[in-house]
């Protein structure tokens, strides 16, 4: 996947959770509006809402990346910019919304966590005590890089 259409698939996935309800900052919503603007107006065929409904989903993901690469949005710097300030909100006021796992005051003989995947923290553990065997694996974790402008087409 192009750096383009992996941000903006990731700004859409994260800003849907997080630009959704009243705990949502303005600044969120304003840069989530403005990137589904943006798309609206420059590429009137490609639908962000099935992602929008599951943004969980690796289909509805893939299906909006080759949406945009169809219409030849992976070099848009413009569309880069605005995936990454929608990815940058999410990360500034809605922090909640990226950490796959969070354990906190958890006192065990063993944990295992397993297959987690998340758009920030894939895994944080705090103020635990965990006596035995703990076993953390198959965490995919963090946004995906905003687009280097320099290597973008435009």
């Amino acid at each position: 996947m192009e750096p383009v259409t992996a941000a903006v698939v990731s700004a859409i996935a994260a800003g849907a959770v997080a630009g959704v309800g009243e705990t949502a900052t303005q600044a969120v919503k304003d840069a989530y509006a403005g990137l589904k603007n943006l798309i609206c107006r420059k590429y009137p065929g490609v639908n962000v809402s099935g992602l929008e409904r599951k943004p969980d989903s690796e289909k509805k993901k893939a299906s909006l990346a080759e949406d945009l690469a169809d219409v030849g949005a992976d070099g848009d710097i413009e569309l880069g910019t605005a995936a990454a300030a929608v990815l940058e909100a999410v990360r500034a006021y809605a922090p909640q919304v990226v950490t796959g796992v969070d354990v906190s005051g958890l006192v065990a003989a063993a944990l295992t966590i397993s297959d987690v995947a998340s758009t920030g923290h894939g895994v944080q553990i705090s103020g635990s005590e965990i006596s035995g065997h703990a076993q953390i694996s198959g965490v995919r974790a963090g946004f995906a890089e905003p687009p280097d402008p320099s290597t973008a087409r435009g």
